[in-house]
């Protein structure tokens, strides 16, 4: 592996929900806070950036050309790349005003998950949804506090999922024919003093790659749960990563400012900023929301 370097100065308030487009070869990403999506190409910078009326959690390919499937504070919708026009897919949770959706991604069946979560982590408020391409939605499992990272094995028989408030990634039995969840077991679980799990990915060995919120690194577990290695980051709060590139083995990392007080900030400037590294093994390809 090669050191971390930052490819984007971003400012980001919290960035987060990075996803690599496996046509286009560039990297979608959001900021939380600045409500926005942003794409990277890996040689000419950024090259996109659209601006959202809510605060948004999560953005992914569809196989609709020019168009993302997202979820935020009003639910699951659709974003035109060329229009910039909005469109509403289903709220699950109007009846929870306060609650937002997080982070997202999508299985190997073409059907996006993701996670809500009270905005202020103040109660296991928070659910996890399945989005289908039909545009039904199902509630698979409930009473999170905050609802994030999510991934799946190669042998698409775990799907991972965290609750940064009880430090946990949580390793669920999944069938990807039916979609459905079976029984789930602690993966990782973090001590107070040791920093947050926030988003990950998992590579093609299996091993699962978190960023460390308050934790100043990204770990990479064994497929058992033991820790594997530790990747330091110049900023306090790396808050997501995924693979990209060409060949799949640049690990992009998103990080907040968000909080931060002015002693944080001198210890890690580059807060809010873009980052990547080269790793020896490479990821997988990100499925498209609606792909067969």
């Amino acid at each position: 592996m090669s050191d971390v370097r930052c490819i984007q100065q971003a400012n980001a308030i919290l960035g987060e929900g990075p996803t690599w487009h496996p046509t286009e070869g560039v990297l979608y990403w959001v900021d939380i806070k600045r409500p926005a999506v942003f794409r990277y190409h890996p040689i000419l910078g950024q090259t996109g950036h659209w601006p959202m009326p809510r605060e948004i959690g999560c953005v992914v390919p569809s196989r609709s050309s020019h168009h993302l499937v997202f979820a935020d504070s009003s639910g699951f919708g659709s974003l035109d790349l060329n229009s910039g026009e909005i469109t509403q897919i289903s709220d699950p949770e109007p009846d929870l005003p306060l609650n937002r959706f997080n982070d997202g991604k999508v299985d190997r069946a073409g059907r996006l998950w993701a996670g809500s979560m009270d905005n202020k982590c103040s109660g296991p408020v928070g659910s996890l949804y399945r989005l289908d391409p039909s545009g039904q939605v199902l509630r698979m499992a409930s009473d999170f506090i905050c609802s994030n990272g999510l991934g799946w094995s190669p042998d698409n028989r775990t799907m991972y999922f965290t609750d940064s408030m009880v430090r946990t990634i949580w390793a669920y039995e999944f069938d990807l024919d039916s979609g459905e969840l079976g029984e789930r077991r602690v993966f990782a679980r973090l001590s107070d003093t040791d920093g947050v799990p926030d988003g990950l990915t998992v590579d093609s060995e299996g091993f699962v790659w978190s960023a460390i919120w308050d934790g100043w690194r990204v770990v990479r577990y064994c497929p058992e749960g033991a820790i594997d290695k530790e990747i330091p980051m110049p900023v306090q709060r790396p808050s997501s990563c995924m693979f990209g590139g060409r060949d799949l083995k640049t690990l992009f990392i998103t990080s907040a400012c968000v909080e931060l007080g002015w002693n944080s900030l001198k210890g890690g400037p580059l807060a809010g900023a873009l980052f990547a590294m080269d790793c020896e093994v490479g990821g997988l390809p990100e499925p498209t929301f609606g792909a067969e």
